[in-house]
């Protein structure tokens, strides 16, 4: 899998990683290299559309690849470019390793060309998580037998410790999947639930961010968890009272029953339903408004400057300056407003037609946080 170099062209230095597992990964930093190599555009599938699709199944089988990027052989002519250096010489792969910029858009590549039959009928693959679905039971020996044909024809190998066969359940992509529907991911709750109350600013970034991995199971994360994003306000000091800390209790008793999400099926009738307050927006799709059929959360906090200026008909206002509306010739000396400009009419809220001062239409309108008020 690497050989010896003698006068390479890159040189990179080894990195050892803790696994989840406790063991260690040796990886090459590969960050010079990286940036020198143009990158790959293959697109890697949505991961919300593939635990969609695998959860609703009677059987599956999930499967890893064994150290899936190194049974990819590198071109010999780019098996220098990935030269690294040790204490006992200096040395590069043969197939391709961990850390590269364009492995997983490659390794993609390869396994849509391997499975492109079964995809979206009998199996899912993202990258070299693999699982092997089936609506009954009965069937899915059948369609093992389909994948391992196929991964014996192309020699690719599995990693036992980590392969599930013929369950009922399992975790797929950071979810859990079942016959029934989708739930969170146990380790993600625990992480909330287990989350001591915060001392400082890096660990209400900590929980925003394990909050935000759960968005798509928590109704109104924006008004649960408004307490949280205002303390990362800028200029703001660090404070946290006893809103906030009702507000993260509230969070977890509401995380111990998360809800299930449920598959839709083809044809059958959906409803959505809308929650919209002064600061943020909810959505969730259900079906015969009974059963959660399946739940999508939207959640985003609206940037609140935006709507605060208000222009009436009439009004001279000055343009905020973008690089593609200046000179380039005046460099940093380019003035930051232009104009100024007379507010013809109110083109949806917060924003504005505008003419200049020849009478002329700008070819399009303009949101108010960008316009200021012009003092003749």
């Amino acid at each position: 899998m690497i050989r010896e170099v003698k006068f390479p062209r890159w040189l990179a230095n080894v990195v050892v990683v803790q696994k989840k597992n406790g063991k260690w990964r040796v990886c090459v930093d590969y960050t010079d290299l990286n940036k020198s190599c143009p990158k790959d555009p293959f697109p890697l599938p949505h991961i919300d559309s593939m635990v969609d699709a695998t959860a609703g199944h009677e059987m599956l089988t999930f499967m890893d690849a064994f150290s899936g990027f190194q049974q990819i052989q590198m071109e010999p002519s780019d098996q220098e470019d990935t030269t690294f250096m040790t204490p006992t010489g200096i040395y590069c792969y043969t197939a391709m390793p961990f850390g590269l910029k364009n492995a997983g858009a490659t390794y993609q590549r390869l396994v849509n060309m391997m499975f492109k039959d079964k995809l979206g009928e009998t199996m899912e693959v993202y990258i070299d998580d693999m699982v092997v679905k089936s609506k009954k039971a009965e069937d899915h020996l059948r369609d093992i037998k389909g994948a391992f044909d196929i991964l014996d024809q192309y020699n690719m190998k599995l990693n036992p410790a980590k392969c599930h066969f013929g369950v009922g359940a399992g975790k797929f992509l950071g979810y859990m999947v079942t016959k029934r529907g989708i739930e969170a991911s146990p380790e993600q709750i625990k992480a909330i639930l287990d989350i001591k109350s915060p001392s400082n600013m890096k660990d209400v970034q900590r929980l925003t961010g394990r909050v935000a991995a759960l968005n798509r199971f928590i109704s109104r994360s924006s008004k649960k968890c408004k307490e949280f994003y205002d303390i990362l306000k800028k200029n703001k000091k660090f404070e946290w009272g006893e809103k906030h800390e009702a507000a993260l209790q509230d969070l977890k008793q509401y995380l111990s029953t998360a809800p299930l999400l449920m598959k839709p099926e083809d044809g059958e009738p959906l409803s959505l339903y809308l929650a919209v307050s002064g600061n943020a927006v909810s959505a969730v799709l259900v079906k015969d408004h009974e059963v959660m059929a399946y739940q999508q959360r939207i959640s985003r906090a609206y940037n609140k400057n935006i709507r605060t200026r208000r222009f009436k008909v009439g009004d001279w206002v000055l343009r905020k300056a973008f690089q593609n509306t200046t000179n380039p010739a005046d460099g940093k000396l380019a003035p930051k407003w232009e104009g100024p400009y007379e507010v013809e009419s109110e083109a949806g809220k917060g924003a504005y037609k505008l003419k200049n001062m020849e009478g002329d239409m700008l070819p399009r309108s303009w949101n108010a946080i960008h316009l200021k008020l012009y003092f003749k």
